[in-house]
């Protein structure tokens, strides 16, 4: 994308683009590990007519800066918040996929007040627990060493197998958006994710409607993880995709975005 915006936030640069500024709908969409928010361009190009949708780099991702040696999700989340305060937005859906869940939730913790709704795509609340946080310290190993390789495998592995050949092309735009991403911004990524407490609190006491999107085939997140924490807040709904691994809004694109679609638009409609 070429029509990224800049704010100053903590004297350094975050990166967001935002379409359909005016509209009454705000949907926040925020990226994964080692991506962008690049990844998000054909779903904004489809909803930027009737609804307002910003995507932000993450601290450390696409072209914003890193800030640190650990990026917890509490100061991802406030990066977040900066962007929403610096265009105005008071209220939104914010929608959040994998590393982007946990921002979201955090966000939600501190700046729940703003959401008229939540969205994890591929993610969830709980903690690591200590398995978690080795193979964390492992990946830092691996990308200090290869970090090219570990990205082109890493991005590879999050798509189901029945489906790499025919997604090679996205896959391929994938990777090398994905290899824009500094080593230092990886790193901060995944001391912050080893770091962050459980939010199953905060989905318990979410009063605003939460959709979970899980692929039956995403060997990241155990479908059983997803569907217990899907019981916690007080209107919940899970999307269950079959042949879909880690990526379902590229995997399953046509039917995500009609989906996504519709419940920003049921969000707004319950908060009116």
């Amino acid at each position: 994308m070429e029509k990224h915006k800049v704010i100053l936030f903590e004297n350094k640069e975050i990166h967001y683009w935002e379409e359909g500024c005016g509209k009454a709908e705000t949907l926040v969409l925020l990226h994964g590990f080692l991506q962008s928010l690049d990844v998000w361009s054909s779903i904004m190009l489809s909803y930027m007519r009737t609804m307002h949708v910003v995507t932000i780099d993450l601290p450390g991702h696409g072209h914003s800066a890193t800030y640190s040696d650990v990026h917890t999700m509490d100061f991802m989340a406030d990066a977040v918040k900066a962007v929403l305060d610096s265009i105005g937005v008071e209220k939104c859906t914010m929608v959040g996929h994998s590393l982007g869940g946990y921002v979201a939730l955090a966000f939600a913790d501190s700046y729940g007040y703003m959401l008229n709704g939540l969205g994890l795509l591929h993610s969830h609340a709980l903690a690591d627990d200590e398995q978690k946080q080795h193979q964390r310290d492992e990946l830092c190993r691996q990308v200090h060493t290869n970090r090219a390789g570990f990205i082109v495998d890493f991005i590879t592995n999050l798509f189901d197998e029945s489906k790499r050949t025919l997604l090679a092309s996205e896959i391929r735009e994938l990777r090398d958006q994905c290899l824009e991403t500094r080593e230092e911004g990886i790193l901060a990524a995944q001391r912050g994710m080893k770091a962050r407490p459980s939010r199953v609190k905060t989905l318990a006491r979410a009063t605003c409607p939460v959709l979970f999107v899980y692929g039956k085939n995403d060997r990241r997140i155990p479908i059983e993880l997803g569907l217990s924490q899907a019981m916690l807040p007080q209107r919940s709904e899970v999307l269950l995709l079959d042949n879909v691994a880690h990526m379902s809004f590229i995997e399953e694109k046509k039917y995500l975005k009609f989906r996504l679609y519709n419940f920003v638009h049921q969000c707004y409609a319950i908060l009116s």
